[in-house]
């Protein structure tokens, strides 16, 4: 069985590689930092947006959405903020979080890709 970090760095893979082919440019992958991580950072335009990608497999107790509450969505905020700090070129773009959930099958095939644009919890 794979480790849950392989499968997670497949994800964001195939995830980068699916936002690539819909006109995405990647900036960064797995870009840290203090109390977060931002999985794929990438300009989708003009616009720079930050992603969250997760993977279960089918049967997990939990899907994958579930992932993202509001302590989650907190962390990946002020990353993107540390980001754009970090990357003066950039304050001027606006930004957004979008989210990526990925079902696998029990043979690793993607069953199920849902990717949410501009994600908040109300």
């Amino acid at each position: 069985m794979a480790r849950a970090t392989d499968t997670g760095n497949a994800g964001e893979a195939f995830v980068a590689g699916r936002m690539e082919r819909a006109g995405y440019r990647i900036l960064a992958r797995n870009w840290r930092v203090r109390g977060g991580e931002l999985d794929i950072v990438a300009l989708d335009g003009a616009v720079l947006v930050f992603v969250e990608v997760k993977v279960r497999s089918a049967g997990s107790v939990s899907v994958a959405e579930e992932s993202l509450d509001t302590r989650k969505l907190g962390r990946l905020m002020m990353a993107a903020e540390l980001y754009v700090e970090a990357h003066p070129d950039l304050v001027d773009h606006l930004w957004r979080v979008d989210f990526v959930a990925i079902t696998l099958s029990a043979d690793g095939i993607v069953q199920r890709y849902s990717h949410m644009e501009n994600v908040t919890l109300e």
